[in-house]
């Protein structure tokens, strides 16, 4: 998964039209690392969206911004909106994260 690395990088990435998701996370965080361990299979199954991961803190103005709390957190972005917000405690298993982004078919 791409990382963001720059405000503007970010500010780019969530203006395009489809749908892309951004994996708030940190270094240090074993949730974080559980979540790594499986989100390839999970990307795989939905290419229709983008996926990257910014470090929430080295980014926190992001975060603070989008309301992320808890890590890992899964932001879905459309046309620079939030449409969606899987917050760190719904964000622990497959099928979890799977069902999240199953829901977001409704919103496009």
């Amino acid at each position: 998964m791409e990382r963001i690395e720059s405000e503007q990088q970010y500010q780019d990435l969530i203006n395009g039209d489809g749908l892309t998701v951004v994996k708030f996370d940190t270094s240090w965080c074993p949730d974080c690392k559980t979540l790594d361990k499986f989100i390839d299979g999970i990307m795989k199954e939905n290419a229709d969206k983008r996926f990257f991961a910014l470090d929430a803190e080295k980014f926190q103005p992001i975060a603070e911004e989008n309301q992320v709390r808890g890590i890992p957190s899964l932001l879905v972005f459309r046309n620079g909106e939030k449409i969606a917000h899987l917050h760190s405690k719904y964000a622990k298993t497959p099928a979890q994260v799977s069902e999240y982004l199953t829901t977001l078919e409704s919103k496009q």
